[in-house]
């Protein structure tokens, strides 16, 4: 619908939400669950990406994340446990990235569990939820839950409207922002990118994961992802 009225009206979104243009942005490229050995490639194949996101699927993925630094050490990390990591592992994962180049650790614990997780200002690296959270009511849990940072994806939030309402509300309250996605084309992307200017991580691979995208497309520069066409959305 914004898309419609963007183009009725001969306006970018942007303007009809009185929000900056966006920029290009460098994105996260995302690494697969996989043995130590063989993320170890694909770090190294992923060599334009100095921001690489890790798939882990439980306690053991510590030795792949471990592999990928040793193998990039340029590269900073986000690793993403995707619920996979029990109350227990917290500690011993902390305790072996204190010090590394990881600027968030996303989703360690199942979505409805809020066991309190050691987030001071001086405990790195900071805890990112994702599957807990999907609208602004939850931040306040969240947060009271330890969590500091917050993947917004427009997917699970309802859309642009309400991810500007969600992204506005964490900032306000104090969380590091990270605009994420689900696979998808350009077209999925597009709106997140619009966003922009509230995210402290973009990570909107998405189309770089498929065999094929959209027509018009985002196009992408190595890392750096740049705006949507009129032609694409917007």
């Amino acid at each position: 619908l914004w898309d419609v009225k963007a183009k009725q009206s001969g306006q970018r979104v942007s303007a009809l939400l009185d929000l900056p243009a966006p920029k290009p942005r460098l994105t996260a490229f995302t690494l697969s669950i996989d043995t130590a050995e063989n993320m170890r490639k694909a770090a190294r194949e992923a060599a334009d990406y100095p921001l690489l996101k890790i798939k882990i699927g439980g306690a053991e993925g510590l030795e792949g994340c471990l592999a990928v630094m040793e193998e990039r050490p340029d590269a900073e990390l986000i690793i993403d446990a995707n619920e996979a990591l029990a109350p227990e592992d917290v500690a011993e994962f902390q305790k072996a990235l204190r010090g590394r180049p990881v600027a968030l650790i996303e989703q360690p614990l199942h979505r409805t569990a809020y066991d309190k997780i050691p987030n001071m200002p001086e405990v790195r690296p900071p805890f990112c939820a994702d599957e807990s959270l999907h609208t602004a009511k939850d931040l306040d849990r969240l947060w009271e839950a330890g969590y500091r940072a917050v993947n917004v994806k427009l997917d699970k939030c309802g859309g642009l409207t309400a991810g500007l309402e969600l992204m506005r509300a964490a900032k306000a309250k104090g969380f590091t922002v990270m605009a994420g996605c689900m696979v998808g084309t350009s077209l999925a992307m597009a709106p997140m990118v619009l966003l922009e200017s509230f995210a402290d991580y973009i990570d909107l691979d998405g189309p770089l994961l498929l065999a094929k995208d959209r027509e018009n497309g985002l196009r992408y520069e190595g890392s750096t992802m740049h705006p949507p066409s009129k032609e694409l959305w917007g």
